[in-house]
């Protein structure tokens, strides 16, 4: 394990792990600037031909770790592990259990495939700390599910569990508790053992269709989180997070 990443070559598929149990695999500059590297060793491995994403422990990942100070590097860190997801020529795979909370929900879903247990759910809880969405989740999430969906999660930071996730088409595959590991590797096969130069066409395609604008809207939403990051509310939902209570907003 490095920086919170775990990584292993099964064959033709690589397994990324985010490994930070303790923390709900939340995330930090230098776990987002490893996993960015391990994905850029996946795009020229020419014997990799899938990847899979997973959380270690109860979660898929918890979003940014709030207890370091550096917010914008990891934004700016988060935008290029989305970017290489998706630009990535080959299928990547989510594999989610728990929460996929605030970036985590946006990590997942840059993911071609989402294979989510029945204790999986999404949340842009964003709202909650006095932030907006970011990562690209302004994008990704509306490319999903409509902007009225998108909306409704962002401003009341509504958890969203996979079974009403997968009724919006958020998610590829729901699966049962007892069958969760068996869909998964039954996904990885088939795309490990597919037409790997025909995925990557096909991402790129759906990429022009839905995800024209995902840097455009990375440059918004990091605009977006500079400014906040400033803000009142901010530093009041930040120390209303640490200390397990409500925020109390005041509107600036």
């Amino acid at each position: 394990m490095v920086n919170g990443i775990s990584v292993e070559h099964d064959g033709a598929i690589l397994r990324i792990r985010l490994d930070r149990p303790e923390k709900l695999n939340a995330v930090d500059t230098p776990m987002l600037d490893e996993l960015s590297a391990r994905l850029g060793d996946a795009a020229v491995g020419g014997s990799v031909r899938a990847v899979l994403l997973t959380g270690a422990g109860k979660a898929f990942c918890s979003g940014g770790d709030l207890t370091g100070g550096d917010t914008a590097g990891a934004a700016d860190a988060a935008n290029r592990v989305v970017r290489a997801i998706t630009a990535l020529p080959k299928p990547v795979v989510a594999g989610v259990h728990g929460a996929a909370v605030g970036f985590g929900c946006a990590l997942a879903l840059s993911c071609d495939l989402v294979v989510a247990a029945p204790s999986a759910y999404f949340q842009l809880a964003f709202s909650r700390v006095g932030l907006m969405p970011d990562g690209g989740a302004s994008a990704l999430v509306p490319g999903l599910i409509g902007r009225a969906r998108t909306a409704r999660m962002a401003m009341t930071a509504e958890r969203i569990s996979a079974a009403t996730a997968f009724d919006w088409g958020m998610i590829a595959y729901l699966t049962g508790e007892d069958d969760y590991q068996s869909v998964l590797a039954d996904v990885l096969r088939s795309v490990s053992a597919g037409p790997t130069m025909a995925f990557g066409w096909t991402k790129r395609a759906l990429s022009v269709a839905t995800l024209t604008g995902l840097e455009s809207v990375q440059a918004i939403e990091a605009q977006g989180q500079l400014a906040l990051v400033e803000t009142a509310d901010f530093r009041e939902g930040a120390r209303a997070f640490r200390e397990r209570r409500s925020p109390d907003f005041r509107g600036h």
